[in-house]
């Protein structure tokens, strides 16, 4: 990956260089408010719990529990596979005609 490339997709981790050496050797602390007021302003405490919570929170956990994704799921493979059978079973036909 190009230097560039990385810096650019880890640009949102890294807070902006806004203290520099010689504002913290000075000894005054006055040049900190903006490194401050960017914390100030960063979340706190835990991080909120996701909205959506993923299939299994949605299907199989709590008062909602469903076994919708398990059948949809062995309909999806049977459809599949019944698909496949029928396209051999018609290339089969079409290769040895009476």
């Amino acid at each position: 990956m190009q230097p560039s490339l990385i810096r650019r997709q880890l640009g949102g981790l890294v807070p902006p260089k806004i203290a520099t050496p010689s504002v913290l050797s000075s000894g005054t602390g006055g040049g900190l408010g903006p490194l401050v007021n960017f914390y100030s302003k960063l979340p706190k405490g835990p991080a909120p719990s996701s909205a959506s919570g993923g299939t299994k929170a949605r299907y199989f956990n709590g008062k909602n529990a469903s076994a919708a994704p398990v059948l949809f799921t062995i309909l999806a493979i049977f459809g599949l596979g019944y698909t496949i059978d029928y396209q051999m079973h018609l290339k089969h036909h079409k290769n040895h005609a009476h």
